[in-house]
């Protein structure tokens, strides 16, 4: 199995986990913790090796773990899935791990990721009115990210899954060009 497929599972569990009825904790409270964690683990060259390295015990991991859980509001679950990873020598995919479970939790919930990139700031009324449109053309709710790309003209392109949306200027002159080079061979 792949790495990415190692942690596929590892991030399905724990969505098993904070979505069964009765969790204590919510999925995007689980997202927020752990991205915090990965977020201090990456800031700090020491803590990343200490917590990466074999030569450092896992039960002296897990204490590391536990006491800055504490000055992060770790929850339980969160804290007990990073001593599962660190059991199992996977504490260096959580990035990866965290990506693949909020993939999971969406898909679950029935939300579509859309990655939107646009010419500049969308205003609020503008990020609305494209949401709306995006969730109408995917049928589901949509969980957007927006970037800006100041290479293009203007407008903006989506993709959600492996379709793109280009309404870009720079697109629709792409598109105008190929419609008149097939008439002039027409």
């Amino acid at each position: 199995m792949t790495l990415s497929g190692i942690a596929a599972r590892y991030a399905d569990a724990l969505a098993d986990v904070v979505l069964a009825s009765g969790s204590a904790v919510r999925p995007q409270d689980a997202l927020a913790e752990l991205q915090s964690f990965d977020a201090a683990r990456r800031s700090s060259a020491d803590l990343h090796t200490a917590l990466t390295s074999p030569a450092v015990p896992a039960s002296r991991k897990k204490a590391v773990v536990a006491r800055l859980g504490r000055g992060l509001g770790l929850s339980r679950v969160g804290q007990n899935f990073l001593f599962v990873l660190i059991d199992h020598r996977r504490i260096d995919s959580l990035s990866e791990i965290i990506q693949l479970f909020e993939q999971a939790i969406d898909e679950r919930l029935g939300f579509a990721r859309a990655e939107v990139v646009s010419a500049r700031e969308l205003s609020d009324a503008q990020r609305a009115a494209l949401e709306s449109e995006l969730a109408r053309l995917a049928g589901k709710r949509i969980r957007m990210r927006v970037s800006v790309d100041q290479t293009l003209i203007g407008g903006v392109v989506a993709r959600i899954g492996s379709t793109v949306y280009d309404g870009s200027v720079r697109g629709r002159l792409q598109s105008l060009e190929r419609r008149l080079t097939a008439e002039s061979y027409s």
